[in-house]
């Protein structure tokens, strides 16, 4: 599915990567590199789905997202290297339709568009921020969690931790990477309340948790939210 496309990223070098991947992908695509640039071609030009990165001159993307969902209906896919929950559920309350962390591979960028853009083309309406991998869906708005569509309750911690995994499927993180994630929910977690977490989260998402099929061991380096079945029988 081909579509006219306008990328707002004010780094030039990183701008034209995408620029690169789209075009070969068929879209139609065009670069920006400041925030009134980006609102005044989608005026003018009217693409089919902005790329908008959070972090720009002048107008940042908030404020083009902002001005934009109050005029048009146009996809917004927004990118932002800052991470936080809060950064993203903003985006997310402004009408954009999804939102990638820096850095993110070209390939789920292309995979995230062709979703948004098969969803507008069917008239159904986008899910802001609902994460798919396999049988999981999580929605950080929400704040909530989904096996084969059936809801399941999470803790805060327990639900911090899949959160930033479904947000990049198939990257490994450490045990401290993330204990971050659950930094302000209990300051008194250690690296082993992670363990505790996985194995808790295991027991609720996959059918069965002594041989998980997504949430993966990577043995000495921690944990991954794994896109597809585990190719082969995953560690506990």
């Amino acid at each position: 599915m081909c579509a006219r496309v306008l990328v707002a990223d004010d780094d030039p070098r990183h701008a034209e990567g995408i620029r690169r991947y789209l075009v070969a992908a068929g879209h139609e695509t065009m670069v920006v590199h400041d925030g009134r640039a980006a609102l005044d071609t989608a005026r003018r030009d009217r693409p089919d789905l902005l790329v908008l990165d959070v972090m720009m001159p002048g107008l940042d993307g908030f404020q083009v997202c902002r001005t934009l969902r109050q005029e048009s209906d146009i996809l917004v896919l927004m990118l932002t290297a800052r991470g936080t929950e809060s950064d993203l559920l903003l985006g997310l309350e402004l009408g954009a339709d999804d939102y990638l962390t820096k850095p993110f591979s070209p390939r789920e960028l292309v995979a995230r568009i062709r979703t948004l853009l098969r969803r507008a083309s069917r008239g159904e309406p986008s899910a802001p921020g609902v994460r798919r991998i396999g049988r999981i869906g999580v929605d950080p708005v929400g704040h909530q969690v989904t096996v084969d569509g059936e809801r399941i309750e999470c803790t805060r911690g327990e639900f911090a931790i899949l959160a930033a995994m479904a947000e990049q499927p198939d990257r490994v993180f450490s045990r401290a990477q993330l204990l971050h994630y659950t930094r302000g929910i209990d300051r008194s977690s250690t690296e082993r309340t992670i363990d505790v977490h996985v194995m808790n989260l295991r027991r609720k998402i996959e059918a069965d948790p002594r041989r998980p099929e997504q949430l993966l061991t990577v043995h000495g380096v921690g944990y991954k939210l794994a896109s597809g079945p585990a190719p082969f029988p995953a560690a506990p």
